[in-house]
């Protein structure tokens, strides 16, 4: 039975949400086409760049994201507070980069006062909404290549899947899954060779601070601006708004030594320095690689440790959630 996006969507339990979209039919729309050879790769920077302008304009933080040949990845925070503390100019001014027409009947004031206030309201409440950031995402890329192939019809297949990710295991677990996308896939060789993803603009970020200060704490280095940024010691990106509560040096290890367990053609075993970063969110060492790889195919809904699952599930169904087995294994925590 499907669920109602307002039953999976829910700010009291958490602001992090794991989104994706897959092309119609699953054709390679944004890769080379495996029938005619055709190549829309450059689709890709299409996705990427409308995934980044949208956090500049949404109360809505982009954790990371991986655009793939037919479908696209990403981890989203919602800031509902930002969203409620905007100011009406604000909101406007936001809200007319996405629907100029629309803004412009209430800047030029065509609509009554009453009417105007109900559009600020209404506004304000799609600026933090995950559906409505979808759509803004998805309609546009799906025009801009029907024009390009001069045909109508669906690009996208059906609504996009969305995950609650409930704890900071799952919020780790969705991000690195997601970053690790194109290596499980076999299009990437390594993280910093994965075009197209957050990882990859986290890495370059680091590097050419590296090579500016070779002796740097990478933890102190400037993020990607358009990413939520780790937390890390007397960074402003960081104490001027939320952030990621990790350390960036401990993320880009994690995702290291995950990706080279989970490459089809190599074996490995978890590094023992990543012990203490599983510990911290309640995740035994082989329960973290189980948990990534089920991601999407043993989790449904929503990610967590058991109580978190049972707790989202009992709010639209009598059913226990899936992904209880994976949970059950990957968490130390007895709940």
């Amino acid at each position: 039975m499907t669920i109602p996006r307002s039953q999976k969507v829910d700010l009291n339990l958490t602001s992090y949400y794991h989104c994706m979209s897959r092309c119609v039919r699953r054709t390679y729309l944004c890769g080379v086409d495996r029938e005619t050879g055709q190549d829309f790769t450059h689709r890709k920077g299409w996705l990427e760049g409308r995934i980044l302008e949208l956090s500049t304009i949404f109360a809505i933080k982009v954790c990371a994201y991986a655009v793939m040949s037919n479908h696209y990845h990403v981890v989203l925070y919602i800031n509902a507070s930002q969203a409620k503390a905007w100011e009406t100019q604000e909101i406007i001014d936001r809200w007319k980069l996405l629907y100029p027409r629309d803004a412009e009947k209430v800047i030029n004031k065509e609509l009554s006062d009453k009417e105007i206030n109900r559009k600020i309201q209404l506004w304000r409440d799609h600026l933090m909404d995950l559906s409505w950031y979808m759509k803004c995402l998805n309609e546009p890329i799906a025009r801009f290549a029907n024009n390009e192939d001069n045909c109508t019809g669906r690009f996208w297949e059906g609504r996009f899947k969305s995950q609650a990710l409930l704890d900071e295991g799952a919020l780790l677990s969705a991000m690195v899954y997601v970053d690790l996308n194109p290596i499980r896939a076999n299009q990437a060789e390594t993280p910093e060779g994965s075009a197209f993803t957050s990882i990859y603009e986290r890495i370059k970020a680091v590097s050419k601070a590296i090579n500016k200060k070779p002796n740097i704490d990478i933890n102190k280095t400037k993020q990607p601006s358009k990413l939520l940024p780790f937390a890390s010691v007397n960074n402003d990106d960081v104490n001027n708004g939320p952030a990621i509560d990790f350390k960036l040096s401990d993320y880009l290890e994690l995702v290291d030594t995950t990706g080279r367990i989970l490459r089809n053609d190599k074996r490995g075993a978890m590094a023992a320095s990543l012990e203490p970063i599983l510990k911290r969110i309640s995740l035994s060492t082989h329960g973290w690689v189980n948990m990534v790889k089920g991601l999407e195919q043993g989790f449904f809904y929503a990610i967590g440790n058991k109580a978190n699952l049972l707790a989202f599930s009992a709010r639209y169904s009598n059913r226990g959630p899936k992904g209880l087995r994976i949970a059950k294994s990957a968490y130390l925590i007895a709940a």
